[in-house]
């Protein structure tokens, strides 16, 4: 992966260099996408970037595709899934937004019926 930009010290970048395993469930040249190792749901899936980009403040006109990449897949996993009828989505922003590790990532949640955020 040498073309993708990395952080050393990043659990996902670890991830996405095959240092520590994880239960991928898809991975491209853009995105990889794996089981979130503490699910909250039945369905529970990371969908990160291949290159680092710490979180949705980061994202510009050189990475956006890396984003839109996962916007587009997301549907797919979902369907793959069987929680097409109905899941959430969501991204965690810096320490006050519940961000534990500073990559941008994708949680997909599903599988049961998910509470009420207003």
């Amino acid at each position: 992966m040498s073309e993708h930009t990395h952080n050393s010290d990043c659990v996902f970048c670890k991830i996405i260099n095959g240092e520590i395993p994880s239960r991928k469930v898809y991975e491209d040249d853009k995105i990889l996408v794996f089981h979130d190792i503490n699910p909250s749901a039945p369905v529970h899936i990371l969908c990160v970037t291949k290159i680092h980009i710490d979180s949705l403040n980061e994202v510009n006109s050189e990475n956006i595709s890396y984003v839109s990449h996962i916007l587009e897949k997301i549907p797919e996993f979902a369907k793959s899934f069987g929680i097409d009828g109905g899941y959430r989505v969501v991204t965690n922003i810096g320490e006050d937004g519940g961000q534990s590790v500073k990559h941008l990532h994708f949680h997909v949640i599903g599988g049961k019926k998910l509470g009420y955020i207003g």
